[in-house]
């Protein structure tokens, strides 16, 4: 296992490796990044649609979810949210602030590529038809709550949201096989899951795919039957609705991922030593 500062050094190389990827590479590596985190979520919700206790839904989720970052930590790929943590490589001056936008910007819509390539193949694959239709009622559900979010709440929660995903990949760094990164992965994401914190690259799922489903006159009499949606509700689930998500979701996941972790993590471990050196 590797110590505090061996896990911040190691996450720095991967900046670097990061950011000098050939754009066709980077853009590769970020779609299958989006269709793993999106089939993390078309699984979840598969799982607990029809879970009436929340609590138990919400566990039921937070141990099915991770299996989506715990696909990029093993197999690879380019997830924006992690890639936050390349702001610790920026700071020690090893990549510059362009490298650094350039890699979350091209990776940011290779995410929401991938996810909507998944999106459509859920939709018409029939998984939505469960039980009746009423998976894709709920994935309706969960896409108005989304959209529905204050602004506030959203950029907090995505705050608490990249917090929890960015110690999962610094964890995940400190295992040396395969079984100490899956354990080490697997518990701050159940974490996020359970506490209902809001990710970017899940919710280019889950929104995306509510307003598929809410296209579907069988899904939208269902959800209407099962928690009483109406047409005015369903009006919500549009680009304006998305974009609504968005925009504080990735400043919350920026802000959470950066200057909560990558920020401090790097102040505590080499701020001190600029000063010595001074």
């Amino acid at each position: 296992m590797n110590n505090q500062k061996e896990i911040i050094e190691a996450n720095m190389k991967g900046a670097v490796t990061k950011a000098t990827l050939p754009l066709g590479r980077m853009i590769v590596l970020g779609i299958m990044a989006g269709m793993f985190i999106a089939l993390g979520g078309a699984i979840s919700n598969t799982a607990v649609h029809d879970i009436a206790n929340v609590g138990l839904a919400r566990t039921l989720a937070g141990v099915i979810f991770p299996v989506g970052l715990l696909m990029i930590i093993l197999v690879g790929g380019e997830l924006f949210t992690g890639n936050c943590l390349m702001i610790m490589a920026t700071m020690n001056k090893q990549i510059k602030v362009s490298a650094l936008l350039r890699n979350l910007v091209v990776v940011y819509f290779s995410n929401l590529l991938g996810s909507l390539i998944i999106d459509v193949l859920i939709f018409y694959s029939g998984n939505l038809d469960y039980t009746g239709g009423a998976l894709g009622a709920y994935t309706i559900k969960v896409a108005l709550g989304k959209v529905n979010i204050a602004l506030g709440k959203a950029i907090v929660s995505g705050i608490l949201c990249n917090f929890l995903v960015c110690m999962a990949i610094l964890m995940a760094t400190s295992a040396k096989d395969v079984i100490g990164k899956i354990f080490a992965t697997w518990f701050p994401i159940f974490a996020f899951v359970i506490g209902g914190f809001e990710h970017i690259v899940a919710n280019m799922f889950y929104i995306p795919t509510g307003i598929l489903a809410a296209s579907n006159p069988d899904y939208v009499a269902k959800a209407q039957e099962l928690y009483g949606i109406t047409s005015e509700q369903l009006s919500a689930l549009d680009l304006s609705g998305l974009i609504h998500n968005f925009i504080p979701v990735t400043i919350g996941n920026i802000l959470g991922g950066m200057v909560f972790i990558g920020c401090t993590l790097y102040f505590i471990h080499y701020g001190s030593e600029k000063k010595e050196r001074k």
